[in-house]
């Protein structure tokens, strides 16, 4: 429908039949304790509505819910009757949803992201569905209502206030503009959730002004995927990976690159052309370490051809992996290789590039660097590399090289355990440690997208440092190979454990490898789903809804077969898996 964004008044259209607060407070949880503003509750006579929140109300986790985008939460009396049907439960209140508002009218198939409405004094904008979320389930004490939400079309939706004013349980509901496009709650809701989602309407929805920022962003990364031949809502840096599994290589040479850093190169065991990379990827082994299978992922270091693929993996004193590599694996040995992966990879534009690296961080950078001499040599480049001292600064030669192919190329390198020559350093050599006033001091254009790697405490570091001199987040980039940061809404903080084996009887069913912690288990039958195994052993997870919609907890499926109850409302690409519902029903490598 053609846009209409013309003020009017019209008859009412509704009728706000309960106000409802609360404030956020802590609940227990599958053994855990929430801190969450779900529970709302009915207020007699009037409540004044703030450009945040209605008085007297509050949210829990304001990552997900609140501020100006999602201040009143509305959900209608249509879809009470609907659940109170499907659940079979006679015991439904209003507030029970979560909702500030209960409203006759203004279902979620009628009502427009951008529609605009009085109530009492005050008036509002539509915004946005709700966020797929656990603790409506938690709070009804159904586990999938988060999905239920979804798939049978009655999310409910967050109101911007406009004009701060009273409002009161009786008061009608009076439209007074229509949204740019007239898209539905429930239409949007789908687009974002839902399979099959039409171009056409996500061209539509980035279009409408009154969309919150979050669901703009997330419908511009769907048009981009759309545009890449991808279907999924997250799916993987461009392309899926070139074979299922693991398969086998020979190493067809070892080069020793400092006393501490081995470089291996791959080839398909079977002489079969390799499929091409993104510079920056990784690939992850499988080595019987041990009189078990050990799983590891490490970086392509260089620009790979069709025949091979080289990594340099670093020996730590306490990895077990990486000493079996370096006193153990020689030229003919084979080794189980799954096909390169990763997100963290060199854009294909023109704008100014910084790589950061620290000690063997120094490998996925250096694949970056070689694409920029091949592809794009008159690219501006900063390379920046931290190591202890010069002997520790592996594949130094090749740096230089391919440095010399890039005109527009700037290099500095820090040494933070060597002290500088009498004669003086050379130029761009550094002695100490690198910061935001060392970076700001190279002026490099703030506009670079940066691309940083090495130990945590280093990238946790610089990423504050790029920040410190204005380097906008979106363009500051990434690569850890421990586990990702844990994101578990609302769970208040506890102690955080390294990942163990789980506590009680060990599990007899397939093996499940979480290899960024470096930890396999068996599966149970006391498990429902793998998110169960993951929480039991303190491996950092990352869920919203808990039963397949939101895609949060999607995880690299390197290996094995899984079965999926629920039903995600949307499949994950074959190389990925949603931990929340997934069942393993072979032996399954995940890149968690």
């Amino acid at each position: 429908m053609a846009a209409t964004d013309h003020l009017r008044v019209s008859d009412n259209v509704g009728k706000l039949l309960s106000l409802n607060v609360g404030m956020p407070k802590d609940v227990a949880w599958k053994g855990r304790t929430v801190h969450t503003g779900i529970y709302k509750y009915p207020v007699d006579g009037p409540r004044f509505v703030r450009r945040l929140n209605v008085d007297g109300d509050g949210q829990g986790d304001l990552g997900g819910h609140g501020g100006e985008q999602r201040a009143v939460m509305v959900y209608q009396q249509g879809s009470y009757e609907h659940w109170s049907e499907h659940l079979n439960r006679n015991d439904l209140v209003p507030g029970n949803f979560g909702e500030n508002f209960t409203v006759a009218g203004l279902a979620d198939d009628e009502v427009c992201i951008g529609d605009r409405y009085r109530i009492g004094d005050a008036e509002f904008e539509v915004t946005q569905p709700r966020v797929t979320c656990y603790r409506v389930g938690l709070r009804l004490g159904v586990p999938q209502m988060a999905s239920l939400l979804v798939s049978h079309r009655r999310p409910g939706f967050y109101l911007r206030v406009l004009t701060e004013g009273t409002v009161q349980a009786g008061d009608p509901i009076v439209k007074v503009a229509d949204g740019r496009h007239q898209l539905a709650v429930e239409a949007i809701d789908g687009l974002l959730y839902l399979p099959d989602r039409s171009h056409e309407l996500l061209k539509l929805a980035v279009d409408i002004p009154a969309l919150s920022p979050g669901w703009q962003q997330s419908f511009h990364e769907l048009l981009a995927a759309a545009d890449m031949g991808q279907t999924g809502p997250q799916a993987e840096a461009g392309q899926e990976p070139g074979w299922n599994g693991f398969r086998p290589f020979t190493v067809t040479k070892t080069v020793q690159v400092t006393p501490s850093v081995l470089s291996l190169y791959l080839s398909d065991r079977s002489g079969a052309a390799l499929p091409a990379t993104k510079p920056g990827q990784y690939l992850t082994l499988r080595l019987p370490v041990g009189g078990t299978s050990a799983v590891r992922s490490y970086s392509i270091s260089g620009r790979p051809d069709d025949a091979t693929y080289r990594i340099s993996v670093k020996r730590e004193e306490h990895g077990i992996v990486s000493r079996y590599i370096h006193d153990t694996v020689a030229d003919g040995s084979v080794i189980d290789v799954a096909a390169p992966r990763g997100e963290f990879v060199l854009d294909d534009t023109d704008e100014p590039v910084l790589l950061l690296s620290a000690g063997i961080g120094i490998t996925p950078v250096l694949s970056m660097l070689a694409s920029l001499a091949s592809a794009h040599p008159d690219r501006q480049v900063w390379w920046l590399h931290v190591a202890r001292a010069e002997a520790d600064y592996g594949l130094a030669s090749e740096v230089e090289q391919l440095l010399g192919q890039l005109p527009n190329a700037h290099s500095f390198l820090w040494f933070t355990r060597s002290a500088p020559p009498l004669e003086g350093p050379a130029p761009g050599t550094m002695f100490g440690r690198l910061d935001a006033d060392g970076l700001r001091a190279l002026g490099f254009d703030v506009a670079s997208s940066a691309y940083v790697c090495g130990p945590t405490g280093f990238i946790e570091g610089m990423t504050e440092a790029l920040k410190a001199i204005d380097i906008a987040p979106g363009r500051i980039h990434s690569e850890l190979f421990c586990a990702l940061a844990s994101l578990n809404p609302g769970v208040v903080a506890m102690t955080t454990a390294a990942p163990h084996p789980p506590v009680g009887t060990a599990g007899t069913g397939p093996a499940v490898t979480f290899v960024r912690s470096g930890l396999t288990v068996n599966w149970s039958d006391r498990y429902g789903s793998l998110l169960d195994p993951a929480e039991a052993c303190d491996v950092s997870t990352r869920w919203s809804c808990r039963t397949g919609v939101c895609h949060t907890c999607i995880t690299g499926l390197l290996s094995g077969a899984v079965d999926y109850s629920p039903e995600p409302l949307e499949r994950p690409e074959a190389s990925q898996t949603l931990l929340c519902c997934a069942q393993p029903t072979a032996e399954t490598v995940l890149d968690a």
